[in-house]
């Protein structure tokens, strides 16, 4: 062979070698990612997702790829968006923003693993899972038990105001906790001699429209329910309340600190942050049904003292010293 061949085909093989290193690298795994939120107001939390996955070892664009599917407050597109990831295969679809979320991606794949995150609603009764400690199946997550904390924020409501007599509230009619959720406030209202009245609201039409029966109606007090659009809304929600002097209760942080009177219940940035912990946990090998349905042990009192004072209430010692976080 002469000495110019020889050079050439060295050089031609070590450009070979490297492309057929790279072709026998396993690609990253992607995880499909559903949310009826938009990306703009839900920044925090999926900061939260990724500090989770980070902890189990996995760091978007180095070692794992992220499919993001919005619906954008619009509860009839997850079914769609989440057939979408299941023709992807992705390797794990996070399912979050309420239960129907989860319920889209399990109609969409009884094979593809799925960790939830919300609030309104149980997963056993929504039919996600057999037990909270041994889920079954492909479907776990993180049950942040906020509907079943309604009956509790109607109690700090009555004591915020105790000379309310009937208390409105705020529902989506298209989340899928709502008829599980509804039934128990309305019970706790009857035990302290209170009348629950429900307005619903699903679009953002529907929420001018229920504060404008509200008014028609004098209504006294307010509680708003654990959904993810009526949280995608809160601004909308809480300027209205503000706007016809209404004291209201609301399911997260989040609204307090967007001028709502006062917020209990649990995180849910550390909520995405356990839902990231998890599906690192599958993309290591674990098994969904085999990975119990976390719930949260810290609950927070949030109080809004500028809005209390605007609405010219005296809040109780009662309420100010269990607070977890007074906004001045």
């Amino acid at each position: 062979m002469k000495r110019r061949e020889f050079i050439t085909l060295l050089g031609g093989a070590a450009v070979a070698w490297p492309l057929a290193a790279r072709a026998e690298q396993p690609s990253m795994p992607v995880i499909g990612f559903l949310n009826i939120a938009s990306p703009e107001t839900w920044e925090a939390y999926v900061a939260g997702f990724k500090q989770g996955l980070a902890q189990a070892g996995f760091v978007e664009g180095r070692n794992v790829a992220i499919e993001y599917r919005w619906a954008r407050g619009q509860y009839d597109r997850l079914s769609a968006l989440a057939a979408d990831l299941a023709d992807r295969r992705v390797a794990v679809i996070a399912a979050n923003g309420g239960s129907r979320s989860a319920l889209a991606a399990k109609s969409a794949t009884s094979s593809i693993p799925i960790v939830f995150t919300f609030g309104d609603g149980d997963p056993v009764q929504h039919g996600l899972v057999e037990s909270l400690n041994r889920p079954g199946g492909n479907v776990t997550g993180i049950s942040m038990i906020a509907g079943a904390l309604e009956p509790k924020r109607l109690e700090l409501l009555h004591e915020i105001v105790p000379k309310v007599t009937v208390i409105h509230m705020l529902v989506n009619p298209n989340t899928a906790g709502a008829v599980q959720d509804i039934p128990d406030v309305a019970v706790a209202a009857r035990g302290i001699g209170l009348r629950l009245q429900v307005v619903p609201a699903g679009t953002e039409a529907d929420i001018d429209a229920a504060f404008a029966k509200l008014v028609r109606e004098k209504a006294q007090a307010l509680i708003v329910m654990a959904d993810g659009f009526l949280t995608l809304q809160r601004r909308q929600i809480t300027a209205l309340a503000a706007r016809h002097a209404l004291p209201a209760v609301y399911p997260w942080r989040e609204f307090a600190v967007d001028g709502g009177l006062a917020s209990y219940g649990s995180s849910i940035r550390e909520a995405y942050r356990q839902s990231g912990i998890y599906v690192g946990q599958v993309l290591k090998g674990a098994k969904t049904g085999e990975l119990p349905v976390e719930q949260p042990t810290k609950f927070e009192l949030v109080i809004n003292l500028k809005t209390a004072r605007a609405l010219g209430l005296d809040l109780p010692t009662s309420v100010l010293l269990r607070a977890d976080e007074v906004i001045e």
